[in-house]
C-alpha cells in the first residue's frame, strides 16, 4: 500500500482522515451501535417524515446513507476528498455529499435544513478556539426557524480519568503503537505509530477536552437553545462522572 507521508502543511484531521490507514485502524468499530442510536433519536426528536437532515462530517457516508433509508432528504459534508468521494458511490435524487470544510458556511443550504447533526466525536479538532464557535455558527446558520442541531461529542470528564497511557493493536497485519496524553492546551492527543511495507509512518489525532460549559456558550453565542444534553446513546441524562457520551440537542429559535 502506498501513501504519502505526513506534512506539516496540512491540519492532523485533513491528513489523517484521508489516509487509507484511518480506515484499517478502526474498520471494527460498531456500525450497528450507530444506526440504533441515530434510530433511537429520530424517534426520541419526532423526526418529521419529510426532513431535511445535514450529516456534518459524514465521512464516508455510512450514517448519511442509514438515515437516507429511514426516509429522510439527507446531504453530507465531509472535508476529506476520498471519503466524498466513496460516499457519492451511494448518492441518489435525496442523498448528496458534498467536499466542505464546517468551519465554512454551506451557501448551498442556508436556513433549508430541519436538522443538523455532528456524530461520534467529529468535533474539537481546530488548534484555535475561534475555529468551534465558526463551526458551530455555520452549523446554525443551515437550520431553518426551529430547527435543531445534534452534535454528540465525548465526555471529558471520564475520557481523562480514564486514559490509556499506551496500547498495540494489529490490524490487517499492522502493528499499531497507540500512546495517549493531555497536554498543557488541555487537549487529549492520540500518537500512532506504524510501519508497512519497511516504511515508518506517525500520524497523531487532536481533540479538545470541551466541557460541556463551553459548549453551552457556544450554542449560546450562535443564537441556539440547548434543550437537552444525553450521556449515551440510549439517551440516557448525563452524568459528568459516569456518562461516556455529551449529546446535545440545541434549538434555532
Amino acid at each position: 500500500m502506498t501513501v504519502s507521508r505526513m506534512t506539516t502543511k496540512k491540519e492532523w484531521f485533513g491528513e489523517w482522515f484521508d489516509s487509507p490507514y484511518y480506515h484499517i485502524l478502526y474498520k471494527d468499530r460498531d456500525y450497528t451501535e450507530a444506526q440504533q442510536f441515530i434510530s433511537r433519536l429520530v424517534e426520541k426528536l419526532a423526526f418529521p417524515k419529510q426532513a431535511k437532515v445535514m450529516d456534518l462530517a459524514c465521512g464516508k457516508g455510512r450514517h448519511s446513507i442509514y438515515l437516507n433509508k429511514l426516509g429522510f432528504d439527507v446531504v453530507g459534508l465531509d472535508l476529506s476528498a476520498q471519503n466524498v468521494e466513496a460516499a457519492r458511490q451511494s448518492g441518489n435524487s435525496h442523498l448528496h455529499f458534498y467536499i466542505h470544510d464546517m468551519r465554512r458556511v454551506f451557501a448551498e443550504g442556508v436556513k433549508q435544513f430541519d436538522y443538523v447533526l455532528n456524530l461520534f466525536t467529529s468535533f474539537g479538532y481546530f488548534a484555535e478556539e475561534q475555529q468551534n464557535q465558526q463551526a458551530i455558527e455555520s452549523a446554525a446558520q443551515a437550520l431553518k426557524k426551529g430547527g435543531v442541531f445534534v452534535l454528540d461529542f465525548l465526555n471529558p470528564d471520564k475520557v481523562i480519568s480514564n486514559l490509556v497511557g499506551r496500547e498495540r493493536k494489529t490490524v490487517e497485519e499492522i502493528n499499531f503503537c497507540i500512546t495517549r496524553q493531555v497536554d498543557d492546551q488541555h487537549f487529549i492527543v492520540k500518537d500512532i505509530w506504524f510501519e508497512d511495507e519497511n516504511r515508518p509512518f506517525h500520524f497523531q489525532e487532536r481533540v479538545k477536552a470541551i466541557s460541556k460549559k463551553e459548549f453551552i456558550q457556544y450554542f449560546e453565542a450562535a443564537g441556539l437553545e440547548v434543550q437537552q444534553v444525553y450521556g449515551d446513546y440510549y439517551l440516557n441524562e448525563y452524568d459528568a462522572q459516569k456518562s461516556d457520551r455529551m449529546i446535545f440537542v440545541a434549538r434555532r429559535p
